[in-house]
């Protein structure tokens, strides 16, 4: 027995750098299947059509005259430091003071709501009508799940507005002026701060106190640093920011749905059975009336 709990002494010690790799690739994999299912599910296009186009028009603006007027000098002052990679870094330096200033302005007060929506609907489609029910009125009879959303009754915040966020991006911007690790290192740490917000709807919807979402946020920090990071590197794309911002909330959804599934025991998450389905379940045994009635069959036992 003490021999077989030796070997198994290593065996886990070599597993764990494996379980750590595939909670990362796991969970910063969620922003990317945002896209695609939110692609896929056109009901969504008039949220960011009719919301955030407006928005992505104005932060082209704000990176264009940025690039026009703060890139070179960047680029040449950095350019004393890390010679041929400058440029990345200046570009990053760029993204990363138009991040801030689009922030400041539009993303707290213009996105929540959009953003509130999105991530409410995709639980909707995986069928936990249960958990949003409590919290905003539902049309369920309306054709998909952005016009069964209602108005909310309760406090509806998908991340609240951070000071400290922004002061955070402000302060850490330098980190791009150190050669090679600079850039990476302020990605992932800004990331880590972006990924905590993630599920903080779902911590809304399930009603934790501020000691429950921390000690949530603890047992996952992990996931979320990279699950941030990979939004993170999308925000900063010029023009589609917005657009990610909206993919990386029903991403954000789709992981809230599969952990809200685990914690109930219940299979994969999916969209509600369609009402044929679930009255053929109910009267398997009705017959269309244009069909000949059965044969008879004169059976008293």
């Amino acid at each position: 027995m003490e021999s077989q709990n030796r070997l198994s002494r290593p065996v886990r010690t070599l597993g764990r750098p494996f379980t750590y790799i595939s909670r990362a690739l796991i969970a910063s994999s969620y922003p990317l299947r945002g896209i695609y299912y939110f692609l896929r599910h056109p009901a969504y296009y008039p949220l960011f059509i009719g919301r955030l186009l407006p928005l992505s028009i104005i932060s082209f603006l704000v990176y264009a005259i940025l690039f026009a007027f703060a890139f070179l000098p960047q680029y040449a002052f950095l350019a004393i430091f890390h010679g041929w990679g400058a440029w990345v870094n200046a570009v990053v330096l760029v993204l990363g003071e138009g991040l801030v200033i689009i922030q400041g302005l539009f993303e707290g007060f213009f996105v929540d709501e959009c953003r509130v929506d999105v991530f409410d609907a995709t639980l909707l489609d995986k069928g936990l009508d249960s958990l949003i029910a409590p919290h905003r009125i539902l049309f369920l009879e309306a054709p998909n799940s952005i016009k069964k959303l209602g108005k909310p009754t309760s406090s509806a915040v998908y991340q609240p507005w951070s000071l400290i966020q922004i002061v955070e991006l402000i302060v850490f911007l330098p980190l791009n002026l150190i050669p090679y690790v600079g850039t990476p290192a302020f990605i992932i740490i800004t990331g880590a701060r972006l990924g905590t917000f993630a599920q903080y709807r779902w911590f809304e919807l399930r009603g934790l106190t501020k000691k429950e979402r921390k000690r949530e946020i603890r047992s996952k920090m992990w996931e979320y640093t990279w699950f941030g990071t990979v939004a993170m590197l999308l925000e900063l794309v010029p023009i589609l920011s917005f657009f990610f911002l909206l993919t990386s909330t029903t991403g954000a959804a789709l992981w809230t749905a599969k952990l809200e599934q685990q914690a109930r025991g219940l299979p994969a998450p999916g969209p509600n059975p369609s009402p044929i389905s679930a009255d053929a379940q109910i009267h398997p045994q009705e017959h269309d009336p244009d069909e000949p009635p059965p044969p008879y069959v004169d059976n008293p036992i």
